[in-house]
């Protein structure tokens, strides 16, 4: 059997390049300062020219709130003055100073953040807590299955709005893309308890608003996206892509604006809405997205056949080997939202305030690569 095996100082495929402007624009120092810029306004402003819908202050609970997305979107509604309280189980401060944040920011965030601990499993004190506060709004960020809203929807009859974090993985795989929120969806995906979650909520007749995010990524992203990557160019290591390398996918960094837009928002009612960024991108240039955005020397790509490894319970690669990627027209035109980063600003803005900085979610693990590589050193 042939091997699919191939060692690349340079990878190109023409005719899939979507890169191909943002890239050969890339300038270090314009970017730098353009992403400088977005920093300094984006939690200043950004908020403000989102939350437009919603004129008055809101008490809202943020199930979660403490990992990334949830990161950035109670700092926006804060900023907004809302009052914000978080629901979680108390393993993690409610309050982390992020890169950049200035003390000033972060002190006026810290005092007016509040804490409900509990165990969002444990449905009569979900039921009883949450009926004694009287939320008006509800963010859940973190729920898997429609059995843990139901509790939140009993104790909350006067509910102004729930906006749930869905997923585009209960999209139906199709050979017709981009994903619309019309299309099939899986009742057998990974996803499943997501998809349960939204029918319960539409039947429920409560005033709800579903997101469903594609690959997000950003400072502080704990699912290894970027950074399965990062971890490879600062090691000067080869870049192990599945099959050709011309798979599209797609990759968003806005998603706490996009949960901020929905807020209030009459367009949002019972209303789904893919969210993800403007352009799709081949495996092949996102490895070279990440390395222009870390400053990297051009990466060299290694194509593999996955049926001819058995990696055990082990994960080569961060992505689903597919065609995957969806439309988000449906939010720019209805919500009037749009990506405030394209893609090499956002991955350059998530090294510049995390792994460039030494800090990330997993070690480095290689055994997979080595795997790959030590095959396709044989059979080169």
């Amino acid at each position: 059997m042939a091997r699919m095996v191939s060692l690349q100082q340079q990878a190109t495929h023409p005719g899939f390049s979507l890169l191909t402007s943002s890239l050969s624009d890339f300038n270090g120092a314009r970017l730098h300062s353009q992403l400088q810029f977005k920093r300094k306004m984006g939690l200043q402003n950004r908020g403000a020219l989102q939350v437009s819908a919603s004129n008055s202050s809101k008490n809202i609970l943020i199930m979660g709130g403490t990992r990334f997305i949830g990161i950035f979107l109670s700092r926006l509604l804060v900023k907004e003055g809302h009052q914000v309280t978080l629901f979680t189980r108390g393993k993690a401060p409610i309050a982390q100073q992020l890169p950049g944040e200035s003390d000033q920011d972060f002190a006026d965030f810290s005092s007016k953040i509040l804490h409900l601990k509990g165990d969002r499993k444990d449905s009569d004190f979900v039921k009883t807590s949450l009926s004694a506060k009287g939320f008006d709004v509800v963010y859940d960020i973190n729920g898997r299955e429609a059995v843990e809203v139901e509790p939140i929807i009993e104790a909350l009859p006067n509910l102004e709005q729930f906006i749930y974090c869905s997923s585009a993985g209960v999209y139906l795989k199709s050979d017709l893309l981009p994903h619309s929120e019309v299309d099939a969806v899986d009742p057998k995906s990974r996803h499943k308890g997501k998809l349960e979650t939204e029918s319960f909520l539409e039947s429920t007749g409560v005033n709800w608003t579903s997101i469903r995010p594609v690959y997000i990524y950003g400072p502080l992203n704990y699912n290894p996206v970027e950074e399965w990557f990062f971890h490879r160019l600062k090691a000067g290591r080869p870049i192990p892509i599945p099959n050709s390398g011309i798979q599209m996918t797609q990759l968003g960094h806005d998603l706490a604006t996009a949960f901020v837009t929905v807020l209030g928002n009459e367009k949002a009612s019972k209303e789904v809405f893919n969210i993800s960024g403007e352009k799709y991108v081949t495996f092949d240039g996102l490895a070279r997205a990440c390395a222009k955005a870390g400053g990297f020397p051009e990466p060299e790509l290694v194509h593999y056949n996955p049926k001819e490894y058995d990696f055990g319970k082990k994960k080569a690669f961060p992505f689903r080997d597919q065609h995957f990627f969806a439309s988000i027209d449906k939010a720019k035109h209805v919500l009037g939202w749009k990506p405030e980063f394209d893609l090499v600003e956002g991955l350059t803005d998530s090294y510049e305030l995390d792994f460039g900085r030494g800090t990330f979610r997993k070690e480095a693990d290689f055994s997979t690569d080595d795997i790959i590589l030590g095959k396709s050193l044989v059979t080169a």
